[in-house]
């Protein structure tokens, strides 16, 4: 088995059993440390495949470890369109999108002067 497959099959593995995180707040908007950048192609790679098919979750959380904001921005927009602002406006943060991030925080500031009058 390469080096490649290896990776690939020991994240799914943690995705699948969980062992990776899902929380509202994360900690920092910076990746997870000790990632080579070839390790980030591979899991970039099969993040991209899984969103493809689907599987936005685990490609969102692997795109949070990368800190690929490309990816970030995709699952952002992914969230919009099924109106889950909160979910797209951690993802637009995360990956620095300050221009889609801007309409949500906007909306929210409408919500909350709306309750306050």
């Amino acid at each position: 088995m390469s080096r490649r497959e290896t990776l690939e099959k020991d994240f799914t593995q943690a995705v699948q059993e969980k062992r990776i995180p899902d929380g509202f707040i994360k900690v920092t908007d910076n990746p997870v440390g000790g990632l080579s950048s070839e390790q980030k192609v591979v899991l970039n790679r099969k993040a991209n495949t899984m969103f493809n098919n689907g599987n936005v979750e685990d490609a969102r959380r692997i795109y949070i470890t990368t800190g690929y904001s490309d990816g970030l921005t995709r699952v952002g927009d992914y969230y919009v369109n099924k109106n889950e602002s909160l979910k797209a406006l951690k993802a637009y943060y995360l990956a620095h999108n300050k221009r889609d991030s801007e309409p949500i925080y906007e909306n929210i500031a409408k919500v909350i002067s709306s309750l306050l009058e």
